[in-house]
């Protein structure tokens, strides 16, 4: 084992080639263009392959191709960049083709800015592009578990033969914390019957298609992956409890706001306001079952977020009207303050409602 100082771009980069990923297609975009350039170095060294496309729509259709040819790939962009690949995440999740796509959010709609947001939970849970489809969205919190949790996106991604999103905003790309790395932790990449990379012509060929013109044909494959993603939403949450045992107010945050959250959970403890927090790992599927269980205790929770309110509705779900559910958020770009979370909670364990 060794230990480095490591950006959390590179770490994406670094965790991505531990987990046998050796194709890379992507187009620089700011606040993530670190990791493409972090893989145009390394790839080459364990015998890989980089490539810069020359679009956005590019780098996701050389995604789908080298997913059809069995490949551990990946691409990597940051929020338009991501709008402009849906079509094609799409498509791959309608051929069922393992991938890991990460989007280091910034501010928008828009253009935007180059800030650290959370405003793409949205377009990550609820698919993105057109169609019945999920993917698996993983959101990690240090630069450590962003290196660790590259390898389970592309165990997830081959598991289940779907794409995996990896959710960080531009402070996680951009900041540097020690990480430590196992070298000597071997990867085993599944067998790829399914993959498209030749056949003899006296045998059976392999096809892999989205395209299916006969309407109970189409609903076949619907059923086929809402199954799936049953099985994902029993077998795959992931979520982190902090002081939620006794505590009265939960909140629940991801990402940067997590950590930040937790710091308050400290603080308002230390005031003698009994508070806790939850940080949900997976943001596809939604940890439902410990908010539930969670608004069964508390008398409120608060969700803390980086947009206008978007995980808030997945909280709300989990309440299931138990409890009230609150919001604060900071917008485009802004980063919430230890201490406005730490007043809005004092004001929400004060208050009833049914909400914001």
């Amino acid at each position: 084992m060794r230990r480095f100082l490591m950006k959390g771009n590179d770490a994406i980069g670094e965790g991505a080639i531990l987990a046998g990923c050796r194709h890379f297609f992507g187009y620089p975009i700011t606040p993530q263009s670190e990791v493409a350039h972090y893989l145009a170095k390394r790839l080459p060294e364990v015998g890989g392959l980089f490539m810069q496309a020359e679009s956005e729509l590019a780098s996701i259709n050389l995604v789908f191709g080298a997913a059809c040819a069995g490949a551990r790939v990946m691409t990597a962009s940051s929020s338009p960049g991501v709008s402009l690949m849906q079509e094609g995440l799409s498509f791959l999740a309608g051929s069922e083709l393992p991938c890991v796509l990460v989007n280091i959010m910034r501010g928008g709609p828009g253009l935007g800015n180059i800030g650290p947001s959370q405003g793409d939970y949205f377009q990550a849970t609820r698919g993105g592009g057109h169609g019945d489809y999920y993917t698996i969205v993983l959101a990690p919190n240090s630069v450590q578990e962003i290196l660790d949790i590259m390898k389970k996106a592309f165990d997830l991604s081959d598991m289940y033969r779907m794409p995996v999103v990896v959710m960080a905003d531009g402070i996680m790309g951009q900041m540097m914390e020690p990480v430590v790395i196992d070298e000597e932790k071997s990867v085993e990449i599944p067998p790829r019957p399914w993959a498209t990379i030749g056949r003899d012509y006296h045998e059976d060929r392999n096809e892999i298609n989205s395209l299916f013109v006969v309407l109970e044909e189409m609903e076949e494959v619907n059923l086929r992956l809402l199954h799936k993603y049953e099985e994902i939403r029993a077998k795959e949450t992931l979520c982190e409890e902090y002081m939620l045992n006794d505590a009265e107010v939960a909140l629940v945050a991801f990402g940067t706001v997590s950590r930040i959250c937790r710091a308050v959970v400290d603080k308002a403890r230390e005031q003698g306001i009994r508070a806790g927090l939850i940080r949900p790992i997976t943001l596809w599927p939604f940890p439902y079952d410990v908010i539930s269980r969670a608004a069964k205790s508390a008398q409120c929770l608060l969700a803390v977020e980086m947009n206008m309110g978007q995980m808030f509705e997945d909280v709300e779900i989990g309440a299931k009207g138990r409890v009230p559910v609150y919001h604060y958020g900071r917008l485009g770009g802004m980063v919430p303050l230890a201490k406005d979370i730490l007043e809005e909670l004092k004001k929400v364990s004060e208050r009833g409602g049914t909400g914001r």
